[in-house]
Parts: C-alpha cells; sequence; structure tokens
C-alpha cells in the first residue's frame, strides 16, 4: 500500500508562482514534497515562492514556460525529473478569463481562450499520465461556470468545459498504475485574475450567491487539493465543485 502523504514527493504545479498555485506551492513544500514551480510571465512572484519555500527548510526550483506549446510541457516534466529524479503530483491552475459577449469575440480570442484553458490542459494532463510515478495524483483546476448558465464566458466555461472529459478519461487510462485524476471547480475566487472582468456590481451579486455572502478564497481551495493528493487517493474521475454554494449540478 502506497504512503498517502507529501513527504519527499515530488509536485509540479502548474501557475505555482502566484495567487492559489502559490498557495499550493507553499503548502505542499510544508509537507515535505519537493516542488517545481512553473510559471508564465510572473519571473518575480516565481523567485519569491522559491524563495519562501527554501527559507522553510524545503526544496522548490522554478521553470517558465507557455504551457500552450507542447514542447515547453515536455521540458516542464523533463526539469522536474532531472532536478528531483521522478514526479508524484501534477496540480495545474493555470488559465485565462475572458467575460465578452459572443457576439463581439474575435477569433484570436476564441484561439487564445481555448488555447490556454483546453489545449494546455489537455497536454498537461497527457504529460503527466507519461511521467508520474505509479500511485500518482493529477488535479486540475476548473470553474464553477461549468454548473452555472450566465452570460459573458462563452470562451471560459467553453474553454474549460473539455477538462472534464479530458480528466474522466485519463482517470481510466491511468487507473491500471493508481494514478488519480481530479478536477477541483472553484467558485469566483478574491483573485486578481477575477475582478478586470466584472463590475463592482456584479461582483457583490457573486458574493450574495455563497455561503456567507462572500467570494472563494484560495485558502478555501488548497485543502481539497492537498486531500485529493494525499488521504483522498481514491477518488478520481471527479469535478469537485467548491464554492459555498455558488452553484450546484
Amino acid at each position: 500500500m502506497a504512503e498517502h502523504t507529501l513527504r519527499d514527493k515530488v509536485a509540479v504545479v502548474g501557475g505555482g508562482e502566484k495567487n492559489l498555485g502559490a498557495l499550493i506551492s507553499r503548502t505542499f513544500a510544508g509537507d515535505g514534497a519537493k516542488v517545481v514551480v512553473h510559471y508564465h510571465t510572473g519571473e518575480k512572484e516565481a523567485e519569491e515562492t522559491v524563495r519562501a519555500v527554501e527559507d522553510a527548510g524545503g526544496q522548490a526550483v522554478s521553470v517558465q514556460g507557455d504551457l500552450t506549446d507542447v514542447a515547453q510541457v515536455r521540458r516542464l516534466f523533463d526539469t522536474a525529473v532531472d532536478t528531483f529524479g521522478g514526479v508524484d503530483i501534477a496540480v495545474n491552475t493555470t488559465g485565462m478569463v475572458l467575460r465578452k459577449p459572443i457576439l463581439e469575440t474575435t477569433e484570436e480570442e476564441y484561439d487564445r481562450m481555448f488555447g490556454v484553458n483546453a489545449k494546455a490542459a489537455y497536454f498537461f494532463l497527457q504529460e503527466a499520465g507519461r511521467r508520474l510515478n505509479d500511485h500518482g495524483r493529477i488535479v486540475s483546476l476548473g470553474t464553477s461556470l461549468l454548473a452555472a448558465f450566465t452570460d459573458g464566458y462563452s470562451t471560459y466555461a467553453g474553454g474549460k468545459a473539455p477538462l472534464e472529459h479530458f480528466t474522466r478519461a485519463a482517470a481510466k487510462e491511468f487507473a491500471d498504475r493508481s494514478i488519480s485524476v481530479n478536477v477541483v471547480a472553484p467558485g469566483p475566487m478574491d483573485t486578481p485574475f477575477f475582478y478586470p472582468q466584472e463590475t463592482p456590481e456584479r461582483v457583490e451579486f457573486h458574493k450574495s450567491q455563497a455561503m456567507g455572502g462572500q467570494l472563494t478564497h484560495i485558502e478555501d481551495i488548497v485543502p481539497l487539493i492537498r486531500f485529493l493528493a494525499t488521504e483522498g487517493w481514491w477518488i478520481t474521475g471527479q469535478t469537485l465543485f467548491a464554492n459555498g454554494g455558488y452553484t450546484t449540478r
């Protein structure tokens, strides 16, 4: 029976430099994991996250890459193997949000949104499936908009929707190696990722739809991802909505 802890495990965290990804990186390291902190443009934040891990006595390395480029996804996992000898956990928090009416969305915006939210997610899953040790854990970040009926987010929710199907297929295909594959779908999160898309009035509306009248906090999501990477190993192929009752399915 595999040990269901993070001690001495190696974790790759896509978008691990800031916001939710940074908290995952620091939490995993605090529990004894070695962490590969991926970033796209946030070099300063990645350096700060790695430094925080090292200052706390852990081990971490940062890797820059555009995950819509499959070669760079492979290089990310190559770095984990070359630096730490293998990979046990892969968490992908990367994504791009756009709130725009369908009639105003350009082809370039569509391609970019699906590149980040669907293509990058697919090939992150693929490479994780190739490179993870047996009894590994894969967690991807979805969105509670998958269970919502709303306007404006066609390319964001639409681009995230395939992730559920990728995850179900991967859970079946990787099951013989005891690798679990899941999606965590938060509600609107209190991070800089959210606010540029919304008016103050809509922010208040989103808050009103969740328990306690608040947005989802990154601190609400990290324990769930940690659980899926450890004691929750028997959960696989699922989308877990963690949103304070914002929406359900």
